[in-house]
C-alpha cells in the first residue's frame, strides 16, 4: 500500500492546501520568488498536513482553520530544509539540487527566513493564544535541536541521549505539533489533544530514526542523495552508535572523525557497509518499533473513527519502511 492511499480521501483538501502554499510564498522581489517557487516545485511528502487534517477531523473539521495550521507548519519545515543545506552544504535534495546549490549560500539564508517570516504571518490568522504558543515553543525546540546538530558533527562525546533529543527537536516535535494544533484548531478536548500530541511525537521519533537506517541500506536513487550522508556530514545517528558497540568499528570511526579533512565518498562506503554487516541495523528497527508502538497505543485511548484507522494506517506504514 502507498502511504498516500491511505489518507485519499483528504486530497482534495491536500490540493488546497497545495495551492495555497504556493500562493503565500510568492514575493515581489524575483529572486525570493524564483527560489521559494523552485523549492516547493522539489515537491515533499506533505506528511504534516496529512497530520494536521487527520488531527482536526477528531474534532469539528473546519477547513478555514485547519489549512491555515497547515500551511504555517509546512512552510516552517520548509525553511528549516533551506537552512539545513547551507549548514550541510548539500547540494542534492530528493534528487534536485538546493537552494544554495542553485543560487548560493546568502540568498538561500534570506529566502529560508522569507518562508519562516511568511509561516508566522499566516498563522496570526488564528488568534488562540494556545495555538501561538505551542507554535513558539516547537520553533524554539527546533532551533536548538539544529544548534546541537552543528555542536556534535565529528564528536565521539556524545551518547544514545544526544541522538534522541536532537532527533527529537529536529523532527518529532513538529510532527506532534501539527496533530496537536490541529487537534485545537478544531476544538478537541485537552486530554485527547494531547493524546493526539504523544501520537505525533512518538510517530515523528520512529519516522526519523528509520530514516537514519535508510541513510545506510537505501540506494541513492531512493534517497535523493548519496548513501551515507549523514555520517559524511559528521552527524552520528542510531545505526552509528549501535555499531561502535563494537571496539574495531568505533576505533575506525575515531580515526575517520579524528582526519575529518580525509574523508571521502570511498571511506563512507566502507563504513556503510561495515554498519549492513552489523546487527546495528536491526537493533535499530526495534527501537523504531518501541516508539511506534506507544504511537498506537495514544491512538487506541481515542473515540473510534476513520480519522484514528487513518492515523493507525500511517503509523504501521511508517514502521514497516524500507525505502
Amino acid at each position: 500500500m502507498k502511504l498516500a492511499k491511505a489518507y485519499g480521501y483528504l486530497r482534495k483538501d491536500l490540493e488546497d492546501i497545495e495551492a495555497t502554499i504556493n500562493q503565500v510564498i510568492q514575493a515581489d522581489h524575483s529572486v525570493l520568488r524564483e527560489a521559494s517557487t523552485e523549492l516547493l516545485k522539489a515537491g515533499g511528502k506533505r506528511i504534516r498536513p496529512v497530520f494536521v487534517l487527520l488531527s482536526g477531523q477528531v474534532g469539528t473539521y473546519d477547513l478555514t482553520k485547519l489549512k491555515t495550521v497547515a500551511v504555517s507548519l509546512e512552510l516552517i519545515h520548509m525553511a528549516t530544509l533551506v537552512h539545513d543545506d547551507v549548514i550541510d552544504d548539500a547540494e542534492i535534495r530528493r534528487g534536485k539540487p538546493t537552494i544554495r546549490q542553485l543560487y548560493g549560500n546568502r540568498v538561500a539564508m534570506y529566502t529560508g527566513d522569507y518562508i519562516l517570516a511568511r509561516a508566522l504571518e499566516e498563522i496570526t490568522m488564528l488568534r488562540d493564544p494556545k495555538i501561538h504558543q505551542l507554535l513558539s515553543k516547537t520553533i524554539v525546540e527546533v532551533c536548538r535541536g539544529e544548534i546541537e546538530q552543528i555542536r556534535d558533527k565529528f564528536n565521539l562525546n556524545q551518547d544514545l541521549r544526544n541522538y534522541l533529543r536532537r532527533i527529537k527537536r529536529k523532527t518529532a516535535l513538529l510532527i506532534a505539533t501539527s496533530c496537536k494544533m490541529g487537534a485545537i484548531a478544531s476544538g478537541v478536548n485537552e486530554r485527547d489533544a494531547h493524546r493526539l500530541y504523544q501520537y505525533g511525537y512518538n510517530i515523528g521519533m520512529s519516522y526519523q530514526i528509520i530514516d537514519d537506517i535508510l541513510d545506510f541500506t537505501a540506494s541513492p536513487k531512493q534517497l535523493g542523495k548519496p548513501a551515507g550522508n549523514d555520517l559524511l556530514q559528521g552527524n552520528l545517528t542510531l545505526p552509528v552508535f549501535l555499531a561502535m558497540k563494537n571496539k574495531t568499528f568505533h576505533d575506525k570511526i575515531e580515526h575517520l572523525f579524528n582526519h575529518s579533512e580525509a574523508i571521502n565518498e570511498e571511506k563512507i562506503q566502507e563504513i556503510v557497509q561495515d554498519v549492513r554487516n552489523s546487527d546495528a541495523i536491526e537493533e535499530s528497527y526495534a527501537l523504531s518499533n518501541r516508539y511506534l508502538n506507544k504511537a498506537l497505543q495514544k491512538l487506541s485511548e481515542l473515540p473510534d473513527s476513520r480519522s484514528k484507522n487513518t492515523l493507525m494506517d500511517i503509523g504501521k506504514y511508517i514502521g514497516k519502511r524500507r525505502s
